[in-house]
């Protein structure tokens, strides 16, 4: 089977990976940038695809220069703990989460991919500008820079080419843009001292505003670590990669949460200090009705992206490709086995999208900045104990990252039994 994917970042690199793991050697990933080129900053990976980097042979590359997130703790813009719970590892799963840099992820998967594949099996410098698909077959036609076109037979193609899909544009050319929140996301790293466990993600926030904290890499010989933050609050809409000097930046930051207090953390100087800053609108997809058509589907951010909380976006990513390669190894009819893996995934990530349009865990900072807008010193009086479990276990059951799933379901891995 000739399967064609579109798109070189962690969705499409997981695909061409878990594909070649299921049996397909005929695989070919698409890049409409004209290098691989590994942009972003950190990201969580959660034990449930842990468990799939580690069944296809990975682990080890990628924990190399990760974090083994122990815990998650959320505060209010003063620092008063509102919730915390150990994670990974520590929460007694048999793979740990990991936060790590996007580009370190990258970077492996893409070596995995050429060593399993060849070096030909990633092109870069072809933009997906056609395509048609009839029940049997499939074609894509690419661009390059210097306007020259390549069209390719293929029995498959995977739209694996993030929020502003191209693929998933062709299967619904009226959609347009991405929504946004009227949110605006800062994000950044900077090298610092490390706070609270060293292993701690820490989120503060009130009803509209957000701060995340998180170590994704650690220099041993000093003992510091490269922090990974983010920012949000309700502002003008930037595009995405704003070109505003970091000045302005820093400054816009700090007149919204100066005043905040994470633990163990200067935030005035963990802004100073960030060397280059990022700006983007907080931005989604709608769920669809629908992500295969014929011998077309759609994958990772094409297929379900989402607001950033709950640590989900890579992580789901991976989950897409190795069910998606599970599927066509156990059905001889790559229809059905499209069908099939449509009929598991999307309901749930349909369901994810919504959580995290009222931002996943991450709300019951909202709820005790309704209930105690003045602050409070036990958070006994604002919550059970068994109201924040609660919110925190069942958003890990719509993610299917709860501790008992995770550690217990059968093996994606082909021949691994299901």
């Amino acid at each position: 089977m000739r399967i064609t994917i579109a798109g070189s970042g962690i969705a499409g690199l997981a695909a061409a990976v878990s594909l070649h793991a299921a049996g397909f050697h005929e695989v070919t990933v698409f890049e409409a940038d004209p290098g691989l080129r590994p942009l972003g900053l950190g990201l969580n990976i959660l034990p449930n695809a842990v468990r799939e980097l580690a069944e296809l042979g990975l682990l080890d590359a990628v924990q190399r220069r990760a974090i083994r997130t122990r815990e998650l703790a959320m505060y209010t813009p003063r620092g008063t703990l509102v919730w915390r719970e150990d994670r990974g590892l520590a929460a007694g799963y048999r793979w740990p989460q990991l936060s790590v840099s996007r580009a370190r992820l990258v970077m492996a998967l893409a070596a995995e991919t050429r060593r399993r594949l060849g070096d030909g099996a990633v092109v870069t410098d072809a933009r997906l500008v056609g395509l048609e698909h009839t029940p049997g077959r499939t074609r894509a036609v690419f661009e390059s820079r210097d306007g020259s076109t390549r069209t390719v037979e293929t029995d498959l193609l995977i739209g694996a080419d993030g929020i502003h899909s191209a693929v998933r544009a062709a299967l619904y050319p009226a959609e347009g843009p991405p929504p946004t929140n009227g949110v605006t996301m800062y994000r950044g790293t900077v090298w610092g001292r490390k706070f609270l466990t060293g292993e701690s993600m820490a989120v503060l926030g009130d009803d509209q505003r957000r701060l995340v904290l998180y170590p994704i890499d650690r220099d041993e010989t000093t003992g510091r670590t490269l922090i990974n933050w983010v920012a949000a609050f309700p502002g003008q809409r930037s595009e995405a990669r704003s070109t505003t000097d970091a000045a302005e930046k820093r400054k816009d930051i700090l007149r919204h949460l100066g005043d905040w207090t994470p633990p163990e953390v200067d935030l005035a100087a963990l802004i100073e200090g960030t060397p280059d800053i990022q700006r983007y609108p907080m931005i989604d997809r709608d769920p669809l009705p629908r992500w295969t058509f014929g011998g077309v589907t759609l994958l990772g951010d094409a297929a379900h992206a989402m607001y950033p909380a709950g640590s989900n976006g890579a992580t789901q990513a991976v989950i897409d490709a190795r069910v998606l390669a599970w599927q066509l190894a156990r059905h001889s009819d790559a229809g059905a086995a499209l069908r099939a893996y449509e009929e598991e995934r999307r309901p749930q990530m349909t369901e994810l999208q919504k959580s995290n349009r009222s931002l996943g865990p991450e709300r019951v900072l909202t709820m005790a900045h309704r209930r105690a807008p003045g602050g409070f010193s036990d958070v006994r009086d604002v919550f059970s104990a068994e109201e924040l479990a609660e919110i925190s276990r069942g958003y890990a059951v719509t993610g299917k990252f709860d501790q008992d799933w995770v550690n217990t379901r059968p093996s994606l891995s082909v021949g691994g039994g299901r």
